[in-house]
């Protein structure tokens, strides 16, 4: 069951009065969260995370559509939606919720997206539960969508789906009559072969992703791999092109496959960061923590983020060095994640613990050696971290992108601050030149590169931190869209139109 909750005056037309194309996103979740207060009522907040994050400064005033599920049971479809309506005017595009009952949730949601696609598209066998009802489930609400998004669409809008939930929805649109060019990316890994033959349903996943008219990863790892399971798996195709862009030619057709590294709006994370308010704060936080370097880590919780290694390498750093002691604070943020599934509780019992552990063996009156966080912080919050941070750890066991990583160093106006990344980041093809590299399974070298990153001088934490910087400002947010729709669609930002009403943003200025 779906309703479309439409913003006023959101149709454009051309020079000659017809109706144009728009932009049709399609993801698991809408960009907004819905939360019931005690009292029964609902409220709704922006949403969080990298595809939010990169995708709704976008759309947003282009009289787009966005079409997603709110993260609440079909059971509460009639006042959720009302909610919706009363909130949507600021959003400046159209959204469309697809409502899951309580079993999709259980076995599409949690289930086939997170206990078996997640896992297995980060290497992580042992994390994976090959179920049937959890396939059942999916391929059900892959076909939810593709109702909902033939719903809304005319024939002439461009569809842009993502991420690991929504990979056959492709086979239920084209199943359905619709001919409209659709894109897909994918946010998360790419896994090798040899991991991804472990799924039973392996053949349907790549057919599927075979039916799009431009299938996008984050690197040319995650490329690779994809190519590499197509020749095992399904069949030769013919390779055509190099670099950003690549054609693959089969018999039955071909599908355009490209490298696209997701990025975030550099001047609105340099910006906030060189405001008044952020300047206070970050005056604040190193009057918080008087005489101390700080070391910065923003997960959210999920066991592949590296947090407890990154745990072991710094209390390694305290027991060999123990000069840094009282001159060095790691402040670790943790930001909730899918509380409901057992692994993460067990994640965050391990956390606690350590945090636990560290700070009883190594604190002293005056001192705590971690600061812990386990919340949500807001934007000004992060970025006056992001930019009173000397040093930041970003070390994933594996990522498809990380955007903490470009975060930081669009915040990090000073200049002086140092990455430490992991080599399984996927952001590591960009910022290579510049930052530290480690392999977070070596705890021993990650404290050797923490250890490093304190002792660099100022002359090499400004050369390295300026090469970041540029990186991130040269291929930011506006780049990524306008790279895939290019290729997707023949169409970049400029072919969707701000509304007329709307004040413009600095989007690359």
């Amino acid at each position: 069951m779906t309703t479309s909750i439409t913003p006023p005056a959101m149709a454009k037309s051309d020079s000659k009065g017809n109706s144009s194309h728009k932009l049709v996103i399609v993801s698991n979740r809408l960009p907004v969260v819905l939360k019931q207060l005690p009292d029964q009522q609902w409220t709704v907040e922006p949403g969080s995370g990298g595809l939010v994050t990169a995708l709704a400064p976008v759309l947003r005033d282009r009289g787009g559509t966005w079409v997603g599920w709110p993260g609440t049971s079909d059971r509460d479809v009639q006042n959720t939606n009302e909610v919706l309506r009363k909130q949507h005017e600021g959003f400046g595009y159209s959204l469309e919720p697809v409502q899951l009952n309580q079993s999709e949730i259980e076995n599409y949601y949690k289930g086939f997206s997170n206990e078996t696609l997640w896992p297995l598209f980060h290497d992580l066998i042992d994390h994976c539960q090959f179920k049937p009802e959890y396939w059942e489930a999916y391929q059900q609400v892959n076909r939810k969508f593709a109702e909902a998004v033939k719903k809304v669409i005319s024939k002439d809008d461009f569809i842009w789906i993502h991420d690991y939930h929504l990979i056959g929805t492709i086979s239920y649109l084209r199943e359905m009559g619709v001919h409209n060019k659709v894109g897909f990316f994918l946010h998360i890994p790419f896994p090798s072969t040899d991991i991804f033959t472990r799924l039973p349903w392996r053949k349907q996943l790549l057919e599927s992703l075979l039916e799009y008219d431009l299938v996008g990863f984050q690197s040319a790892r995650d490329r690779r791999n994809f190519i590499t399971s197509v020749r095992t798996l399904v069949d030769k195709p013919k390779i055509e092109g190099k670099g950003q862009l690549i054609n693959m030619i089969r018999d039955s057709g071909s599908v355009r496959v490209g490298v696209f590294p997701i990025s975030i709006d550099y001047n609105e994370f340099a910006n906030l960061a060189r405001s008044q308010e952020i300047e206070s704060q970050a005056w604040y936080l190193h009057e918080h923590f008087p005489e101390q370097k700080i070391i910065l880590g923003v997960d959210r919780l999920d066991y592949t983020k590296g947090i407890p290694e990154r745990l072991h390498a710094y209390k390694e750093v305290l027991t060999k060095f123990p000069e840094l002691r009282g001159k060095v604070c790691l402040v670790q943020v943790v930001v909730p994640s899918r509380r409901d599934i057992h692994k993460y509780d067990d994640l965050k019992i391990e956390i606690d613990r350590l945090v636990s552990e560290i700070n009883g063996a190594f604190s002293y009156a005056g001192w705590l050696p971690i600061q812990y966080m386990y919340q949500s912080l807001s934007r000004s919050d992060l970025v006056a971290y992001y930019r009173s941070a000397e040093v930041a750890l970003v070390t994933p066991l594996k990522d498809g992108m990380n955007l903490v990583a470009k975060e930081y160093c669009a915040s990090n106006i000073e200049g002086t601050g140092v990455l430490i990344l992991s080599e399984f980041a996927g952001t590591v093809a960009q910022m290579k030149v510049g930052a530290i590299l480690v392999n977070p399974h070596d705890t021993v070298a990650l404290a050797e590169a923490i250890v490093m990153a304190l002792e660099m001088d100022q002359k090499e934490r400004r050369s390295r931190m300026r090469k970041l910087r540029r990186n991130v400002r040269g291929y930011d947010i506006f780049w990524w869209v306008d790279s895939f729709m290019k290729s997707a669609f023949s169409k970049d930002l400029g072919n969707f139109p701000l509304t007329a009403d709307y004040a413009p943003l600095a989007e690359g200025s």
